[in-house]
């Protein structure tokens, strides 16, 4: 029977992948489940899209501040025991656009969807405070217009970005899916990049489509990890 808590512990290097689901015991929603963002949309992505943006840039920004903003948000359990366990020996990569991790203290994160809370203007490049684009997506300074630094549908992954997260998933001899349905690619695509060898699983709610010789853990992730902490001392460090 796989037990996670002694794989984690007597693995060198173990990569987090992460999803929205890692998130919601924070009140943070995610997006396709009951009640979650898409849950009443008839065309879900296109309210996230370059194509939105561009088109419909005062309704782009009205749904994102109505939907996406949780400053109040805080780590929960999950996040704090990634954070113990590859600030130790390993990385997450996550799409997650939040910023938990961080504030969890985690020190190795690609954030691979960029964050919500880095207000980028389109003008001139500034990065203002997410206060402000609360309150307005035009830039006070010079009338550029204001955006998150997120990647958006129709919009490619950082190339840079791309390499960190494949380093990461590269490195490791574990790798553990949690909170996603793994179908949203690029980012699902990465695991092709796993070295030879290395144990692949998966935490979430409900089955997900997997590799063949991956291990699943049904459950509520939350609880899975309050039960989890770093095992033995590091072998190998964040490349």
């Amino acid at each position: 029977m796989f037990d996670l808590k002694q794989t984690i512990a007597q693995a060198k290097f173990v990569t987090f992948m992460t999803g929205a689901g890692v998130s919601t015991a924070s009140g943070i929603p995610d997006y396709r489940s009951k009640g979650g963002l898409y849950s009443a949309m008839a065309r879900p992505e296109y309210a996230l899209s370059a194509d939105n943006l561009r088109d419909h840039h005062q309704a782009f920004h009205d749904w994102v501040v109505a939907n996406m903003f949780y400053p109040d948000a805080r780590p929960n359990a999950i996040h704090e025991a990634m954070a113990a366990i590859t600030n130790e020996k390993g990385a997450i990569v996550t799409q997650n656009v939040d910023g938990l991790h961080q504030q969890a203290g985690a020190e190795h994160v690609v954030e691979f969807h960029g964050n919500l809370y880095d207000i980028v203007c389109s003008k001139c490049d500034a990065h203002v405070p997410y206060q402000d684009y609360l309150k307005s997506d035009v830039h006070a300074a010079d009338g550029g217009r204001l955006r998150p630094n997120i990647v958006l549908y129709g919009e490619p992954i950082d190339p840079a970005v791309s390499a960190a997260a494949i380093r990461a998933v590269e490195a490791a001899d574990l790798i553990v899916v949690v909170g996603t349905s793994f179908q949203v690619y690029p980012f699902a695509g990465l695991i092709r990049f796993a070295r030879p060898g290395a144990t692949l699983a998966a935490v979430n709610r409900e089955p997900i489509e997997l590799p063949y010789g991956a291990h699943m853990v049904v459950g509520d992730a939350t609880d899975v990890f309050a039960g989890l902490r770093p095992g033995a001392g590091c072998t190998r460090r964040w490349p």
